[in-house]
């Protein structure tokens, strides 16, 4: 027979768990007084001996269960529990990826914390993680078929699907094949297909120029400027405004340039923004705090006033962000009421634009292109 105590109806039936939960009391500290008798009840229900055997003895009011010896949990302890030992703190969710809340503006602890007088420009990315597919060697056929310049993935799924691609002389219509790049003949066509070889084209872009591929306006655009870097098929990874100038990388890697774009991987960007009216040092502490714009929520890594002949003018700001929405650094000057003179790009991935003129172009050394792909 179950021992445990219930609470019952005036018709002397045993109330249910909720009718239970639902009671009505006359006063709060009726409520307490009545929460804490049940809890003392159920510890001291709870609380057992262990055997000397060292067998388990079943608990008093347990449905069956069993006890250790040791004093269960009341809803109480549970709820202190699982709010302070816990390994992390309900408020700290949105922090996985490393970057810790600022602290407001009003704690003592922040105001005592030095600032930085120089931004950031180091950037280390995560160590790389290799897919299984990537560490045997192998590649999907459609990525193999993009990587040919034959079509898009999604086009060359459709085209396996139709059966036009042959591998070591078989037809394939499966999708999400896997072929060996170095050993095994694709066909497409009846030719014998050769993966481009890749190619990663850094500009410092000028003002006045789209980043576009093409534009029904026949407006000018960036692809103008590297028109003659390579043979290859290359489109430019993110995009700059017409009035922005600074960095911009072009390839036909397409693994790379969805990882540059991608939200998650979060790769910094630092910018110099120019404005037509004083900075002012509280704006800047919002822009470090962060407020909400139209599309949500926006935050700057870091954001400083640049020194200009060794004076700080005020009207010329570096700030780095690691969001890529559009045209988001414009609009947060803009939101704060500032007008933006300039805004140029310097930074972009740990790529800096040292050395290289305005409306020039230069390839990416092989060691910088190891540095990208440690970007996963």
């Amino acid at each position: 027979m179950n021992r445990r105590s219930t609470n019952r109806r005036a018709d002397g039936a045993p109330q249910s768990r909720r009718e239970s939960t639902n009671k009505k009391y006359a006063s709060r500290d009726d409520r307490n007084r009545d929460r804490n008798e049940n809890r003392d009840r159920n510890e001291n229900r709870n609380r057992t001996e262990t055997p000397k055997d060292g067998s388990r003895r079943p608990s008093s009011g347990g449905r069956g269960g069993y006890s250790r010896g040791t004093r269960s949990e009341s809803g109480g302890d549970r709820e202190r529990r699982s709010s302070n030992d816990r390994g992390y703190n309900r408020n700290d969710r949105g922090n996985s990826r490393g970057f810790e809340r600022r602290e407001r503006s009003g704690d003592a602890s922040n105001e005592d914390r030095p600032r930085k007088e120089r931004l950031n420009k180091e950037f280390v990315p995560e160590k790389a993680y290799i897919s299984r597919t990537e560490r045997q060697g192998l590649m999907r056929l459609n990525r193999f078929l993009s990587n040919a310049g034959i079509a898009s993935r999604r086009e060359a799924d459709q085209l396996i699907e139709l059966g036009l691609v042959t591998v070591n002389g078989q037809v394939v219509k499966e999708l999400g094949t896997k072929i060996d790049p170095k050993n095994d003949v694709v066909k497409y066509d009846d030719r014998v297909l050769r993966p481009e070889k890749m190619r990663y084209i850094l500009l410092n872009k000028p003002k006045g120029y789209l980043t576009t591929m093409e534009d029904p306006q026949d407006r000018r655009t960036v692809m103008e400027l590297v028109s003659d870097a390579c043979v290859e098929r290359i489109y430019p990874v993110g995009r700059l405004d017409r009035a922005t100038t600074g960095l911009l990388l072009f390839t036909n890697d397409g693994e790379l340039a969805k990882r540059l774009t991608h939200p998650k991987h979060e790769f910094p960007k630092l910018y110099h923004v120019e404005t037509e009216q004083k900075v002012r040092t509280q704006d800047l502490d919002k822009i470090r705090e962060g407020f909400v714009l139209d599309d949500g929520f926006i935050r700057a890594d870091e954001v400083e006033y640049v020194d200009v002949d060794g004076s700080k003018t005020k009207k010329q700001v570096g700030i780095r962000i690691h969001s890529g929405r559009n045209r988001i650094v414009r609009r947060i000057f803009e939101h704060l009421g500032y007008t933006v003179i300039k805004l140029d790009r310097v930074m972009f991935a740990g790529l800096t634009k040292k050395d290289l003129p305005r409306g020039r172009y230069r390839h990416l050394s092989e060691q910088e292109v190891n540095f990208l792909n440690m970007i996963r």
